[in-house]
């Protein structure tokens, strides 16, 4: 999990726009991204595993 200094900078507004990166809100993993749900995809899948995304499941074949 990041640091409050992460979380900090995440919310402050970037001096340019170019400059703003898409976080995870719960982690703050700024790597594999899901605009959709605006979470990482490791949160993702643990979160879909538990049911907690509705409509969303575990693939198993």
């Amino acid at each position: 999990m990041a640091s409050k200094r992460v979380f900090a900078k995440m919310k402050a507004t970037p001096k340019f726009s170019t400059r703003k990166r898409n976080r995870c809100e719960i982690t703050g993993h700024a790597r594999a991204y899901y605009r959709k749900f605006r979470i990482s995809r490791h949160l993702l899948r643990e979160l879909a595993l538990l049911g907690m995304i509705p409509g969303m499941r575990k693939a198993s074949w």
